[in-house]
């Protein structure tokens, strides 16, 4: 099934060739299920609004043989940043913020902010004053200057860490969150660099300020509802969590161990932290209901998110210069390849196909998750994707790039 409907129509009819899509099961068994490398993995495509591709293989929880299924449920990790970053845009298109609005006019704690010039979290920060203020636009796109712990990288990186802030697993609440920040310097000027950070959760704390309503209650409220996503939120309920996947990790001499029981799970309860960046779970099924309603310029049966210029907006490469990610990234990590990417308004975009070396067309956009999640949109094709699994880190297996050039390579017409 692909968004809850049944794979009815002929392949052939939506441009794809039949034989060429079965080569996706048979890799994916072959390289990564058979050999214990992914638990288990799921595929959707869809075409021109349709469903033209659906395969499930291997174990949603392989310590309690339990098979993976339409419905199982995922931790979704940063495939929560482009919901997010939708449910602000539907803020800013009610004009109650602007993408050049200043963030301390949201957060006055931070008007102060700095840039790092020396010094540890023990022994004090040396700061240098910012270029420019940060504005909304560098949450979205990245250039804020705010980081994330687990990159390993600088003393401002070990500060984070320090405070468990921005951990994959948070600690404290949104509120904690916004002032431990206010006392960490920047990474570097706001828009004059990209690095992949804790901005997203940044922008679910402005939605609640902006909005008035808990965060979560927007998110319910303006795109989960609408669009049916009733798998999806920031825990799995009680009744759904026999369908929750276990997660796993890359073991010492090959194969996976455990990484989050689905037994004993933090997902099991609400969170403390709402977390814009990577709290979701979801179905591959929500997924490509999200997925579709870009596609189709923000709306999905008559339910209209945010308008098609808004979206056109979001997709467009957002990078200072108008570059690609190589020449302004200052991350080890990110949930994309670089070149030949530029990154918009919550989502990664292909700039130059030609120069990431797989199919696809310039203006895709895309994005994953921590546990090796993925989707993309492609405009020009008409085509949606989405690959659920769960493994960690998502730079474990070169999947997705090869996951994308089977399903273009299917391609007929």
């Amino acid at each position: 099934m692909t968004n809850g409907r049944a794979v009815t129509i002929d392949p052939g009819e939506l441009g794809f060739s039949p034989e060429r899509l079965a080569r996706i099961e048979a890799f994916l068994d072959e390289r990564y299920i058979a050999p214990g490398k992914l638990a288990g993995a799921l595929v959707s495509v869809s075409r021109f609004g349709e469903p033209a591709y659906h395969c499930v293989l291997g174990h949603a929880d392989v310590e309690r043989a339990v098979p993976l299924a339409d419905d199982t449920i995922f931790r979704i990790y940063s495939m929560t940043k482009p919901l997010t970053s939708v449910a602000f845009m539907m803020l800013v298109e009610e004009g109650k913020v602007a993408l050049d609005d200043p963030v301390h006019r949201y957060i006055p704690a931070w008007r102060g902010l700095g840039v790092f010039a020396g010094g540890t979290r023990s022994t004090g920060f040396a700061t240098t004053p910012t270029a420019s203020p940060m504005r909304i636009v560098d949450l979205l796109r990245h250039t804020s200057g705010l980081t994330y712990g687990f990159q390993m990288r600088t003393n401002v990186d070990a500060a984070y860490r320090m405070g468990k802030i921005g951990e994959i697993e948070k600690a404290g609440t949104l509120d904690s969150f916004i002032a431990d920040l206010a006392h960490l310097p920047l990474e570097f000027s706001p828009g004059t660099a990209w690095n992949y950070s804790v901005s997203t959760d940044v922008i679910g704390y402005l939605i609640g300020v902006i909005a008035g309503e808990p965060f979560e209650d927007f998110l319910q409220r303006r795109i989960l509802d609408p669009l049916g996503m009733t798998d999806t939120g920031f825990h799995v309920r009680a009744d759904k969590a026999h369908r929750f996947a276990a997660c796993y990790q890359p073991k010492a001499g090959g194969g996976i161990a455990l990484q989050d029981d689905p037994a004993t799970s933090a997902f099991l309860k609400p969170p403390a932290f709402v977390s814009g960046g990577g709290g979701l779970v979801s179905t591959a099924a929500d997924y490509m209901k999200f997925g579709l309603a870009m596609l189709n310029g923000g709306t999905l049966d008559d339910h209209r998110l945010i308008g098609r210029k808004t979206l056109d907006l979001m997709t467009a490469n957002h990078l200072p210069g108008g570059v690609d990610l190589p020449a302004v990234s200052k991350s080890l990590f990110s949930e994309a390849a670089y070149d030949g990417v530029g990154f918009g308004l919550g989502f990664a975009t292909s700039t130059s196909a030609a120069r990431t070396l797989i199919p696809g067309s310039n203006g895709d956009y895309f994005w994953g998750g921590a546990a090796s999640t993925f989707f993309w949109v492609d405009p020009a094709e008409e085509l949606v994707a989405v690959f659920m699994t769960q493994l960690m880190p998502s730079s474990t297996y070169p999947v997705r790039r090869e996951l994308r050039t089977l399903v273009y390579s299917a391609l007929d017409d």
